[in-house]
């Protein structure tokens, strides 16, 4: 990239906005990704079966960056007394459990459809 200046006796090579170092010798810790406030989301709840006639609840439409999955995960799981897993675009609720998912995430702030 060519910057302003560059090669002049004006150029100021570029500089790290928290530590003050140049970009190339910075060792500050990327950003986090900012928290979306769940009252901007909308998660939504299905009921799916699996193999063996296994029935999951489903919940989708929540992005990975800005939201604790893992942590939402472990609370739906302990209101609902099941199992489940985070999957790349859902998490799963082992069980049929749509209204207590749903009561959970209303409390917890989202909007929630299904």
């Amino acid at each position: 990239m060519v910057r302003l200046f560059a090669g002049t006796e004006f150029y100021q090579p570029p500089k790290c906005d928290r530590c003050g170092e140049l970009e190339e010798d910075c060792n500050c810790p990327p950003e986090p990704a900012p928290k979306i406030p769940p009252e901007k989301q909308t998660a939504k709840l299905a009921i799916e079966k699996r193999k063996k006639g296994k029935v999951v609840t489903v919940v989708r439409g929540l992005p990975a960056e800005g939201n604790d999955l893992p942590d939402l995960l472990t609370q739906l799981k302990t209101v609902c007394g099941a199992g489940g897993s985070l999957q790349v675009d859902a998490l799963e609720i082992q069980g049929k459990h749509l209204e207590r998912v749903r009561e959970a995430l209303t409390k917890i702030g989202y909007r929630v459809k299904g």
